[in-house]
């Protein structure tokens, strides 16, 4: 009977959360004071805005100016696209070589249709100029530029690919 008059274990435990509650006391640092805001005066007013039409028509102006005084590629600007030069290097294969009246000619596929390309031919999107088509390699010389921004000739190649199964 005495057993049922003490407290149970769920009462002590809610007494000692009580009495764990009473004893913290949090402790708040105080925030520190902000420091008053001074504003820059804005002079870049006069200035073109670098996101507007006058800002895009000067720089396309000044790289069209440049490529127009590089000699390299001031003739490459006048002629005439040939249709291979709508494709990448990577995306044309050489597939073939064949002489045609003692001109050696080389066969490339791109976008799965043939042509036939001779020395002098232009292909690739780098002004690229066959310069010599043997059995197995077709080379060419192509206008890039280089990290200064200048424009030099590279010399590229095609090699003949063999058809596997």
């Amino acid at each position: 009977m005495l057993g049922g008059c003490s407290m149970s274990e769920d009462e002590k435990l809610k007494g000692w959360i009580a009495e764990q509650r009473q004893q913290i006391r949090p402790r708040v640092n105080p925030l520190p004071v902000p420091k008053p805001f001074q504003p820059e005066p804005y002079e870049a007013a006069a200035l073109p805005d670098p996101f507007g039409k006058e800002k895009l028509n000067m720089v396309l102006r000044r790289s069209a100016a440049q490529l127009q005084a590089d000699p390299l590629l001031s003739q490459e600007l006048r002629r005439r696209k040939e249709p291979l030069e709508e494709y990448p290097l990577d995306a044309m294969t050489m597939v073939g070589s064949l002489s045609r009246e003692g001109e050696p000619m080389a066969l490339i596929r791109a976008d799965k249709l043939l042509y036939q390309v001779r020395v002098g031919n232009y292909l690739g999107k780098n002004y690229g100029r066959v310069t010599k088509i043997t059995e197995t390699e077709l080379m060419l010389r192509e206008i890039v530029q280089d990290a200064a921004g200048e424009w030099v000739e590279r010399p590229s190649s095609l090699q003949l690919q063999e058809k596997t199964k």
